[in-house]
């Protein structure tokens, strides 16, 4: 089963972040192979943290549950809210995989909140060079669409935001994002 996990960071919490880190990377180590994705999401300076996105697969819901509020950030209270979804990956693909590699161009994490009908159930045509990770969010059940989630290279904000279809959803969220993990 496929989670997207992003924690969100409260304000003045960075340096509690920073003290953490190697708390937070020994916590995901233990999830390495199951891991499609990670990194952090980022101020508009590209450089300060504001939060950090996880896609794992995991056997259960309880086992995704004790991933996101057993980290040590979250126990810490570095984290103002979290969004814990089931998702289905569509690429099939791991960020590690992604053709475009983990620094060329500007990459962005990219959240549609539904509303009503299901939108964007498939890999748009001609992004898929593009796209890191892609997939719907779904309920605990995996039986109801909640949105879209998506991390991708973009030249902007707008053009990672166009990746959705605008109207279908109650809102749409664009985040800088990098890839993340220790430094091979």
């Amino acid at each position: 089963m496929e989670f997207l996990c992003h924690h969100r960071d409260r304000s003045d919490s960075l340096a509690l972040r920073m003290e953490l880190l190697e708390e937070h990377w020994s916590s995901m180590d233990r999830f390495a192979q199951e891991m499609i994705a990670r990194g952090p999401t980022l101020a508009e300076d590209g450089e300060t943290p504001t939060g950090s996105v996880h896609i794992p697969d995991l056997p259960d819901a309880a086992t995704a549950r004790a991933f996101a509020f057993d980290e040590p950030g979250y126990q810490a209270g570095v984290y103002r809210d979290v969004l814990l979804r089931r998702w289905r990956d569509l690429l099939g693909r791991t960020m590690w995989d992604f053709p475009g590699g983990p620094t060329e161009g500007d990459r962005f994490l990219v959240l549609g909140l539904g509303a009503g009908e299901a939108a964007d159930l498939t890999v748009p045509a001609g992004r898929g060079d593009d796209l890191i990770a892609y997939g719907p969010l779904l309920s605990d059940g995996a039986t109801a669409w909640l949105g879209t989630a998506a991390l991708l290279r973009a030249p902007g904000p707008a053009a990672a935001r166009a990746l959705l279809t605008e109207d279908r959803y109650a809102d749409i969220e664009v985040h800088p994002w990098q890839f993340g993990g220790r430094s091979q």
